[in-house]
């Protein structure tokens, strides 16, 4: 039998743990591993690289599946996710260790670069020049394993600093509702009468009129197999049973979204209460509460209505089209 093949990949983008999650999440990418290239250090620290005087840039290494995804995919989710007429680098962090760039393994690869490049450039995207840089890839230095998989260790923290750091604004603002490249986007809001064909009286009036289904009369607060929770509406990916806990609120409850932009979280007044509703940004669905008594690490409580959620079991994954999320459950008991 044919060994499967992989190939490579390497961006600088400003923070790693930014870049590094955004990527992870496109279907036939295998791995991304936070680190360090471009400079002259050998085996550097994060201490080091962070003065900027090594030359380093934090980086990503990707390791994909060519037959699923192809380079020049990963380079339309790359340039959408960074700003690349900064010189000094992204957003919050200034540094020559945060500059953005593509670091190119053959000759193919600097091609689609250089080609991707002028493409943006030409498109009038953005108002100032293109300065990140194409440079032939040398050697990629692992970073701290507590850097790897950031979002997903530390959500909360994740999702204030990519907030704060003006990042996410700075990607709605330009992009818009194109935020997601070709290779990202395949979930879609149904129209009017296809909700109210497809959707049951319980699902439309929780997710379209932000209803609240009744405590411990529904579908999921008691489920317990292995898989995650997908947006009734649009399929989105929104959740997983590796992150759900037993509340005791009657509603499923979950520590963290699969992917913190997936969410979108809004001030509720309604019922002379102040609350923090959570919806799904691609289906605009009202998926329920988020609270701040959750378990640690990260503290909250995503109260979720069983109605606004399809449950995708972790053995019909890759049927449903859900394959990239199997690597949760090989070596978890959740």
């Amino acid at each position: 039998m044919a060994e499967k093949k992989t190939s490579t990949a390497t961006f600088a983008g400003g923070c790693f743990w930014c870049l590094e999650h955004d990527l992870r999440e496109i279907p036939g990418v295998l791995e991304v591993i936070s680190g360090y290239t471009g400079g002259t250090k050998e085996n550097p620290a994060y201490e080091e690289v962070s003065t900027g005087r090594t030359g380093h840039y934090e980086a990503v290494q990707v390791h994909y599946d060519p037959a699923r995804v192809t380079y020049l995919q990963l380079l339309d989710v790359f340039w959408r996710r960074i700003d690349p007429t900064d010189p000094g680098g992204q957003f919050a962090d200034r540094g020559s260790q945060y500059r953005t760039a593509v670091f190119y393994h053959d000759e193919e690869q600097k091609r689609l670069a250089e080609e991707s490049r002028e493409a943006l450039r030409k498109s009038g995207k953005f108002g100032k020049p293109i300065v990140t840089e194409i440079i032939p890839f040398e050697r990629f230095y692992v970073a701290e394993e507590y850097h790897q998989d950031y979002a997903r260790k530390s959500p909360a923290r994740y999702g204030i600093y990519r907030e704060g750091s003006g990042r996410s604004r700075f990607l709605r603002e330009t992009w818009g509702a194109d935020r997601k490249s070709g290779a990202e986007k395949k979930y879609r809001k149904p129209d009017e009468e296809s909700l109210k064909e497809n959707l049951t009286r319980l699902q439309y009036e929780v997710t379209q009129n932000n209803g609240t289904e009744p405590p411990f009369r529904n579908e999921y607060w008691n489920n317990k197999k292995k898989g995650i929770y997908v947006d009734v509406v649009t399929g989105e990916p929104l959740f997983a049973s590796t992150d759900k806990f037993d509340s005791g609120s009657g509603w499923p409850s979950f520590t963290r979204p699969l992917d913190p932009d997936g969410i979108v979280e809004k001030t509720d007044t309604s019922h002379s209460m102040t609350r923090t509703e959570v919806r799904s940004r691609t289906g605009d669905s009202h998926l329920g509460h988020v609270f701040p008594d959750g378990p640690a690490p990260a503290g909250r409580r995503y109260c979720i209505n069983s109605a606004s959620l399809r449950f995708i079991p972790a053995d019909d994954l890759e049927k449903e089209g859900y394959g990239e999320f199997r690597k949760l459950f090989e070596n978890n008991k959740a």
